[in-house]
């Protein structure tokens, strides 16, 4: 039975189609990109940004460039479901839309969910984040059977662990590239678990955040599976290749290689210790050897 939640989808990459696709089991849904896609109830720019309720699944470093040129407020609510800071400022993406739309139509949405699953319609859960939860409860109850949702109201939490998450499954893709066993692995993911949180303790995000499905379960997701585009970059540090021969093969946008970026200029700015995202940072920019930046991260302090 369909809602009255008339719902757009902007940006038609694969999580935008799987959003499309879970949104549109219970809901009147159409969906708008730049590139033309035949997909059902392909819309127009304008028509797209009449609905009351929009989704924008826009990559982070082209947020604030696509919100500046396009976007016109009609009063819309928006869910966020790109994952990301943005590199040239270190802006979270709460702050950028923030610019646009009144905090309280603002959500985020996060948690373990490959795109390709969600498409298959096989379940998982997922956390709607917004300082309005009368907002994130709407967003959440438009859900389909396959996804439970959950509500929280740190906004902070959910989008450092949604960034954070895609630098640890950098390393998580080197540490297996490498051969280094499930030990170094489980080690690794839990030690970036606490790196994050401590990230995100900085910016005043609150730590059960980071073991809720936004933050471990998105993360023990990501960082350990070749359906992660961030992991499979990390598989080819460990082969030796150069990041710019990595993404021309993944042909994908790989939202963690900019938030390392980021996540360093950050770290130096604010003299946070992220030893796992500067090891991620220097194999990415400076061309550093995995091996090398394993033996670092088992010294001591």
């Amino acid at each position: 039975m369909k809602n009255d939640m008339k719902i757009a989808i902007i940006g038609a990459g694969k999580w935008g189609q799987a959003l499309y696709h879970a949104y549109s089991q219970n809901n009147d849904v159409v969906i708008y990109s730049r590139t033309v896609k035949e997909i059902e109830n392909f819309v127009s720019l304008e028509e797209a940004l009449s609905r009351k309720y929009l989704i924008m699944a826009i990559p982070a470093q082209f947020v604030r460039m696509w919100m500046e040129e396009h976007f016109v407020d009609h009063g819309q609510n928006i869910l966020v479901a790109a994952k990301g800071i943005e590199t040239s400022t270190g802006a979270f993406l709460n702050e950028i839309y923030g610019k646009f739309v009144p905090n309280e139509r603002l959500a985020f949405i996060s948690g373990p969910s490959f795109a390709a699953e969600v498409q298959k319609s096989l379940p998982t859960a997922l956390m709607i984040s917004s300082t309005n939860i009368e907002l994130a409860q709407t967003y959440a109850d438009a859900l389909p059977d396959f996804i439970k949702g959950y509500v929280s109201d740190d906004v902070v939490g959910a989008e450092v662990a949604g960034a954070y998450k895609n630098v640890i499954a950098i390393a998580g893709g080197v540490c297996d590239g490498l051969g280094l066993g499930n030990n170094a692995r489980a080690a690794l993911i839990s030690r970036g678990l606490v790196e994050m949180s401590r990230f995100g303790e900085y910016f005043g995000a609150r730590v059960e955040t980071f073991l809720s499905l936004g933050g471990a379960g998105d993360l023990f997701l990501t960082a350990s599976s070749t359906l992660s585009r961030n992991y499979r970059v990390g598989l080819g540090l460990a082969k030796g290749q150069s990041i710019v021969e990595i993404l021309e093969e993944l042909g994908e946008v790989a939202e963690g290689v900019p938030t390392a970026k980021a996540l360093h200029k950050i770290a130096e700015d604010k003299e946070i210790y992220l030893p796992i995202a500067s090891e991620v940072y220097a194999m990415i920019e400076e061309g550093k050897d995995p091996h090398q930046s394993v033996k670092d991260l088992l010294l001591p302090y």
